[in-house]
């Protein structure tokens, strides 16, 4: 997992523009990636504006062909989907849960925890997330997307 702040010149946080978020792919993904067997690799990135721009899919579909799930993506994003990956129905709720637990008060302290909580992250975690979010499926699928009895995942 790679994480970035962006700041300018002047030292300030910047909102990421299609154009920077091209460059941190050309210049520090796609070269970490040349160190992996990325042929079975999947990219997935959700609907945020410089995601979803013409060029952006351009490049990642260079690099992931056919297995780039993305709004305009080769596997559409599915719209409003906020539960339907690892990463927005466990990971991202996790980290902020973590990185706000001690309210930071400064930009260095929110980026020091930020840093902290996702190198803590451990494989095993990730693997019993992967686990839970199958199982899950099954029981969308089994449901017919109809309303489900209380799900609960285990740790």
């Amino acid at each position: 997992m790679v994480e970035s702040f962006l700041e300018n010149d002047e030292v300030h946080n910047v909102t990421v523009n299609g154009d920077q978020y091209r460059a941190m792919i050309t210049n520090f993904f796609i070269p970490e990636l040349n160190n992996h067997d990325v042929q079975e690799l999947w990219f997935q990135q959700d609907g945020a504006t410089c995601h979803t721009a013409r060029a952006t899919n351009d490049l990642l579909k260079d690099t992931f062909v056919d297995r780039l799930i993305s709004r305009f993506g080769t596997v559409n994003w599915p719209p409003r989907s906020c539960d339907l990956t690892p990463l927005d129905y466990f990971l991202w709720g996790y980290v902020k849960s973590l990185v706000y637990a001690d309210t930071p008060q400064t930009l260095d302290h929110l980026e020091d925890n930020t840093s902290r909580v996702i190198a803590d992250i451990r494989p095993q975690m990730l693997e019993k997330v992967i686990e839970n979010w199958t199982s899950s499926l099954g029981y969308i699928r089994a449901s017919r997307c109809s309303p489900m009895p209380e799900i609960r995942f285990k740790m």
